[in-house]
């Protein structure tokens, strides 16, 4: 018997970014052309890794303690 493995995404598409932060798909999408979130480019579609999530939320809670 065996026991359903949960996998964590590698990287997410930027509509679960979008979710993930509870900011519109237009204001993501302004953070990733800015250079504020990074991404890469997979093909026709923007990745985000998982750490570069957590990069952005800890720079912005930094910068309002600041």
């Amino acid at each position: 018997m065996t026991t359903p493995t949960t996998l964590s995404p590698k990287w997410y598409t930027t509509a679960q970014v979008a979710e993930m932060l509870g900011f519109g798909m237009y204001k993501t999408k302004s953070l990733i052309a800015s250079g504020e979130l990074r991404s890469l480019k997979d093909g026709k579609y923007r990745r985000i890794l998982p750490e570069w999530v957590d990069e952005y939320v800890s720079r912005r809670a930094q910068e309002n303690e600041a």
